[in-house]
This record gives structure tokens, sequence and C-alpha cells, in this order.
């Protein structure tokens, strides 16, 4: 199934995906019936404005709405706690033990500009994106959550996986070089190089999901794998099946936006501070 952005997914901090342009004009002519309806029954609905574009990039990167923090961190999920420990096999990426008290998961884009804000290493776009995405180190109050959950990983309190999925539409490349690195335990290196503003640029300005540019995607993250290595392993089409497996599987989960986040059966959705998680993180090592 072919996804586009949305944009009603920037009100909540997240890349949303959505079906087919055909089947999305359709719902849209359903939805404009239901409102209109809706119009002439309650008289009139007062819509409040949204002001304001900040650029996502430096160098010709499409603006993006400034999203307010998402109100439901922590909503109720039907997820359960074995589904997430289900998550955690050799053919997954991820760190850590399963039997950890606090098992993370993320479903991530990387080409998304949330996902970025998350991943703390484009710090920016995090201060173009508003105050509330403004990281501490930057004078702001934003607390990135990926690298905390990395910090307690490394220390031995948790474990973490990471998945695919289509929040931003460029990403492909990006996220199966992520999987080449993790052959060579370099999954976190070539990570934080995709999450910095050149990384951003090149994967949403210049890669776009081209398989003939693997070799500019390869010798961008020559610091992180062998650039042979890399070019070869993308060449060869091995995952590129994992990324539908990623994207099914993320559905399954209540996938409706990147970034997505699990902090056991507890699901975070949008790019939420760290802060508004700490909660769940504390209660689960109790």
């Amino acid at each position: 199934m072919e996804y586009v952005s949305a944009e009603e997914g920037k009100s909540e901090g997240r890349e949303m995906m959505a079906p087919k342009k055909e089947v999305a004009r359709e719902a849209l002519l359903v939805a404009g019936a239901i409102l209109l309806g809706s119009l002439i029954i309650a008289g009139a609905i007062l819509l409040p404005a949204q002001k304001g574009l900040v650029g996502a990039g430096n160098t010709g990167t499409q603006a993006a709405t400034v999203p307010p923090v998402p109100t439901n961190p922590g909503a109720p999920s039907a997820v359960t706690q074995d589904q997430i420990k289900a998550l955690f096999t050799d053919k997954n990426i991820t760190f850590g033990k399963k039997d950890s008290k606090v098992l993370f998961v993320e479903f991530s884009d990387p080409s998304c500009p949330f996902c970025q804000l998350v991943a703390g290493k484009n710090g920016a776009l995090n201060t173009k994106m508003g105050p509330q995405f403004t990281m501490v180190k930057d004078g702001g109050t934003y607390i990135a959550p990926v690298p905390e959950m990395k910090k307690m990983v490394d220390s031995g309190k948790a474990g973490f996986a990471w998945f695919y999925a289509n929040g931003h539409g460029n990403g492909e490349m990006g996220a199966k070089s992520l999987y080449c690195a993790k052959e060579k335990g370099k999954f976190w290196e070539a990570h934080d190089l995709l999450m910095t503003e050149a990384g951003y640029n090149l994967l949403n300005n210049d890669i776009k999901n081209d398989k003939a540019r693997s070799g500019d995607l390869a010798n961008f993250l020559k610091s992180a794998v062998n650039t042979n290595d890399m070019k070869s392993c993308l060449d060869s089409g091995k995952y590129d099946s994992r990324l539908a497996e990623d994207m099914a599987l993320a559905q399954q989960y209540g996938f409706k936006g990147t970034p997505d986040f699990f902090v056991n059966a507890t699901n975070f959705p949008g790019a939420v501070s760290f802060k508004d998680m700490q909660s769940a993180v504390d209660a689960a090592q109790k």
C-alpha cells in the first residue's frame, strides 16, 4: 500500500500515515457530508486557526507546521506486556533483555522530522519546531527520549526495540541502512548519523528512497560502517520485504503515525518528552 503524509498528525507531534489518494479523496467526501450535516444541526462550529510555519531544515526542506505537545501521553493501550516481550527476538533490532523490568519500543521513520526531535541529534530542528521542543542543552525543557532510553539500556536497566514505520515517506533507504548497520553491530552509530541535520536533509532532499543513490548513503555512513559493505547490503535488497513486515507489525500494535513509543504496554504517540514517560518508567522499575 502507498502512504502519504497526513497534516492532522502535525497536531500531535507525529507524522501520520494515510491510504492512497483515491481512497483518501473518497473518505474526504464522506467526512465532508457528515460535517455539513453537523453544521446544519449545531448552527456553527468555531475552528481555531493555527498559524506559523517553520523550516524543517536549512537546505530546501519543506516547511512543517509547529505541533503542540500531545495531550494524551500514556494513553491506555490494547497491547499487552506479553506482546511487547514477543518483539524481542534475534530477528528484530533489539538491545537489552526481554525480561528487563522496562521495555521500550519505537516505531520510527528516519526521514520524519518528529522522529528527529526524539532522537536529540538535530538540535537546530528541535529549536525551529518551537519552544516546547527546544532541548535542555539549548536552554529549553525538552528531553529527547531516545538518548535516555539508550542510557537505561546501556546500564542494564531496560530493553529497546526499533522498527520502521512509514510516517514521512523518504525513510526507506535509511531504514534499510539501519538494518545493514545492525548486522555489523553499528546500529546506534548509523542511527545517530541519520538523525543529524545533515542526515535529515540527505534523506529528504537527495536520496528520497532512490536505490541508485545507495553509494551516496553508504558514503555518508562511512564512519559507522565500511562503505563497500553498506552499499553491498543496500544493493542486495535483502531488507526490502522487511520494511513491509515492520509496517504490518506496526499496524497490529495500533500505529497511526511516527514516532510511536511503548514503555512496556503503555503507549506514547508523538514526539513526547522523556519527562512525560518518566512516571511509567518509574512504575515499571518498582
